[in-house]
């Protein structure tokens, strides 16, 4: 039974995944909307539900490490395995220029969480600010981001796109929710410790939409949308995320992820943005380079 729902976890990734590009792409064109901003927002932002929903049931069940732990190992994987595989898949080659705004954002997120680290908690303040963040983010990148767009006649409609997006959304987050479980079952079968399963299947596992959706999204040239996605996701995953759970419940944190997870969320961040201007986008070759580190990263978690 666990196999079988491990099997149907990849089956909703894959159709929540191709419906919500569709209908994300097709709104994008009918309001005139950048597909960037699309990728950074609706997309990103919904991708992370199942980030969100483990954190938040995590902190109020009194379990800080697993909040903490899944954003973080979930931005580390969504550069290191997401893109990296996207990028194997097709080269995604977007000007830096058009990243430089929400790079920054997503080193404004990466700097302000390490700080609230440092002492130990993330405090209903310090939530509030994040959240804060998220607002400036939003802000930002709606009133940036629209371009003149031609209509096609024969495009879908907007209700057909809408609920295009929001289907796939569901069915991303369904079948997110039987991979994890499911993994977990199996890692556990095998005497893999929980500490292990919580930085790398759970935060892989709730980064699968993530990897879904750019999957799919590079598969249909649709490099905007596959980059955007995982921008967008690690902004929401830090400013919103953890900023919502610390208003719910002041988050504790273990002196580790300071010392230890911060190092590299930061250091795939900064090594993401060289590879971009260096290379004029990510490249296949830069995909693998990607992976290999996250190869290193599973290596050491191990």
């Amino acid at each position: 039974m666990t196999y079988l729902l491990f099997l149907v976890g990849l089956l909703g990734l894959f159709f929540g995944g191709e419906y919500l590009v569709r209908g994300a792409s097709s709104i994008a064109r009918r309001f005139g909307i950048s597909p960037l901003v699309i990728g950074l927002t609706i997309v990103g932002f919904g991708t992370s539900a199942p980030e969100m929903l483990v954190s938040v049931n995590a902190a109020l069940a009194g379990q800080p490490a697993i909040a903490i732990g899944n954003v973080l190992g979930s931005n580390i994987a969504n550069i290191l395995l997401i893109l990296g595989v996207s990028a194997v898949i097709a080269p995604l080659i977007i000007p830096a220029c058009q990243l430089a705004r929400d790079l920054a954002f997503m080193f404004l997120a990466t700097g302000a969480i390490w700080v609230m680290l440092l002492d130990g908690m993330v405090t209903r303040l310090e939530g509030g600010l994040l959240i804060l963040g998220l607002a400036v983010f939003l802000y930002m990148a709606f009133s940036a981001g629209s371009v003149p767009q031609e209509v096609d006649a024969l495009e879908t409609s907007v209700p057909k796109s809408a609920l295009m997006t929001v289907g796939g959304l569901v069915l991303l987050v369904i079948g997110a929710h039987f991979l994890v479980d499911s993994a977990s079952t199996i890692a556990r079968t095998f005497g893999i410790s929980e500490a292990v399963i919580g930085l790398t299947i759970v935060a892989v596992g709730t980064s699968l939409p993530e990897l879904a959706t750019s999957v799919i999204a590079a598969f249909r040239r649709q490099t905007e949308i596959a980059v955007g996605n995982v921008v967008g996701s690690n902004i929401f995953n830090i400013f919103g995320i953890l900023g919502v759970t610390a208003l719910i419940a002041p988050i504790p944190s273990e002196a580790r992820f300071a010392m230890i997870d911060m190092p590299w969320v930061a250091g795939t961040a900064i090594g993401l943005s060289v590879l971009a201007v260096w290379l004029g986008g990510l490249p296949r070759i830069a995909g693998v380079v990607l992976l290999a580190a996250y190869g290193g990263y599973l290596a050491l978690m191990g």
